[in-house]
């Protein structure tokens, strides 16, 4: 893995480690463009810790906000979230040739035992 990607998987699973910040991404996913302010009347949080939530998932690349008059509208990006579906399947995959590797050898072991 090269270290960007290193650094956006990283930064994409420190956004996501808080249940506040998923759900943002969830209702942004549900409802597209909105504004912060939309979102803070579907959350137990204010509009502030609403946008502080925001720049987190924007600096991970997991949202974007685009201005529109005086409101800033957000919507998800998908990109950085793929690339971190995309490195944990690979781990998944090689934890699962590994796991299959030691069961062979198990298995091999007990039929020498035999």
């Amino acid at each position: 893995m090269t270290d960007e990607r290193r650094g956006t998987v990283d930064s994409v699973l420190v956004a996501l480690a808080d249940p506040t910040r998923r759900q943002l991404l969830d209702l942004l996913a549900a409802q597209g463009e909105v504004t912060a302010t939309t979102l803070a009347e579907r959350l137990p949080v204010s509009r502030q810790a609403v946008v502080k939530h925001l720049a987190v998932l924007d600096a991970a690349g997991l949202v974007s906000g685009r201005r529109v008059g005086r409101e800033v509208r957000y919507a998800v990006r998908p990109a950085a979230l793929d690339a971190t579906a995309r490195w944990m399947a690979t781990l998944a995959a090689d934890w699962d040739r590994r796991l299959e590797n030691i069961k062979r050898a198990a298995e091999a072991a007990e039929r020498e035992s035999r």
